[in-house]
């Protein structure tokens, strides 16, 4: 399943049904899970470590070194999970030494071509990034968050679950899960409604959302006071444990209008 023209270190990890293409090159320090497909043209580089049933389209450069001045080739990781699509021309970055040393991207996701995840990113589960879309370093995105096509998003923001952006959105604070977001610079647009019913969310969890919504955005409350709204609404409802988790850890303050 190595194609005669691929260049794999006798150092890496290849596991059971792997499929690496022409002119793909497999550095020392690679794990590499049981079904993935690796296409060719593909680079991945030393402390790369790759789960099961991936697939990485042609051109993809990953697990390279992470675009930091600071950066002096100290040993960090690019940590990938399971059944993740990675189409052509992808960057993705390893972490740097002087913080989490790792960059993570866990399972199921869609990354689509051209997208770009640097140093340190952490990346949930069923994920999709369309064409274009960037992470800067130490950015954290929930799972099922959808990015649309050259989407932006600053360094040390989060994007929370559920929520999704428009095309060229650029995100300089932090996302808020299950809601809408579009513009330079991005602002709130709704609560991400289409998206929850076709992950199964009822009515009864989407109205509650909404409310939550209305509270933080359209209400004259301040932003502690809208905060103690929302846990009126019921800390025992899992949706709301999750937003007001990613509000409390908000560093860089959550978009607004």
């Amino acid at each position: 399943m190595i194609h005669e023209r691929a260049i794999v270190h006798p150092g890496a990890q290849i596991g059971k049904d792997v499929s690496i293409g022409p002119f793909s090159i497999v550095e020392d320090n690679v794990t590499i899970g049981d079904g993935t497909v690796v296409g060719p043209h593909v680079v991945i580089r030393n402390h790369t470590h790759i789960g099961k049933e991936n697939h990485f389209f042609q051109f993809g450069s990953i697990g390279e070194d992470p675009q930091h001045r600071g950066y002096e080739q100290e040993p960090t990781e690019l940590i990938i999970g399971d059944r993740n699509t990675f189409r052509e021309y992808i960057t993705l970055n390893r972490g740097t030494p002087d913080h989490a040393k790792k960059t993570v991207i866990g399972d199921d996701n869609f990354i689509m071509a051209y997208v770009h995840v640097a140093h340190d990113c952490i990346i949930g589960n069923s994920t999709t990034f369309a064409n274009g879309s960037s992470l800067a370093g130490h950015v954290e995105v929930g799972d099922f968050a959808i990015l649309g096509g050259f989407s932006l998003v600053h360094q040390f923001c989060n994007v929370g679950a559920h929520c999704i952006t428009g095309i060229g959105a650029v995100c300089f604070q932090d996302v808020p899960p299950f809601i809408v977001a579009a513009g330079n610079s991005a602002e709130p647009y709704g609560l991400n409604t289409k998206g929850l019913r076709r992950r199964g969310f009822g009515d009864e969890r989407i109205a509650l959302l909404k409310t939550a919504y209305k509270l933080l955005y359209r209400s004259d409350l301040d932003f502690k006071t809208a905060i103690g709204a929302i846990k009126n609404l019921g800390m025992q409802h899992e949706d709301i444990q999750c937003l007001l988790t990613f509000l409390d850890k908000s560093e860089r303050g959550i978009i607004r209008r």
